[in-house]
């Protein structure tokens, strides 16, 4: 009893994104555009743990009747799609007539990719833009390009889901593991001192975080095979 009570317990830590989403959507709505970010932060380090935790667990084993598998990509839609979504329509970013559309178009792109059975390659890169729109519009609110900019970012992503280009797993893939995974530490060290500083860091940190960006679409765009 008490092994199946703890393989339960790692779904209701998957479960808890779904809590996170709301908590960030509440603090989208009062335009805490920083708090929200932090939130949605919180959510990816649990959806970055919770697949080791349930594989360490033998979760599926146990408790056959809930799909971890189903369950992350709920959370995830809400964390990557939804709420970012909101942020970007309603947060100022994009020309007003455009805002409703561009967030019809990404919520609808956004829903297909997350329902692609090829949505990862063999050796675990995503196909095409995986829809991290939490990250698109941490970076649009932390760079404030002009709103004609920003709905021509957010029109090219869209697209992006769905041509079929490399796109970095900074965990999963085996090529450049290790200073992949000191990039990842690094982005979340300099965004969370983005998020504490109110979206508003000096440039070493911005500058930082571009850079880190860079860095992980030009792995997955030279790996061509």
């Amino acid at each position: 009893m008490f092994i199946r009570a703890r393989a339960f317990a790692v779904h209701i830590f998957t479960a808890a994104g779904a809590a996170l989403a709301l908590v960030a959507l509440l603090y989208a709505v009062r335009g805490q555009w920083a708090a929200m970010f932090l939130c949605l932060g919180i959510a990816l380090i649990v959806d970055g743990v919770d697949g080791t935790i349930a594989r360490w667990l033998k979760v599926a084993e146990l408790l056959p009747r809930w799909s971890g598998d189903v369950l992350d990509l709920v959370v995830d839609f809400l964390t990557y799609v939804f709420v970012p979504v909101y942020a970007i329509a309603a947060g100022g970013l994009l020309p007003e007539p455009l805002a409703l559309p561009a967030g019809i178009v990404i919520v609808v792109s956004g829903a297909l990719y997350f329902a692609d059975r090829e949505m990862k390659t063999p050796d675990n890169y995503f196909r095409g833009f995986p829809a991290l729109w939490n990250v698109a519009a941490f970076y649009l609110f932390l760079l404030k390009p002009a709103p004609s900019l920003a709905a021509i970012i957010v029109a090219g992503l869209a697209v992006l889901s769905f041509v079929p280009f490399k796109f970095l797993h900074p965990v999963r893939v085996a090529r450049l593991r290790v200073p992949n995974i000191i990039g990842l530490i690094l982005w979340s060290v300099l965004a969370l001192i983005a998020v504490l500083e109110n979206l508003a860091p000096g440039p070493w940190v911005a500058g930082g975080l571009v850079v880190i960006a860079l860095y992980f679409l030009g792995v997955g765009l030279a790996e061509r095979r």
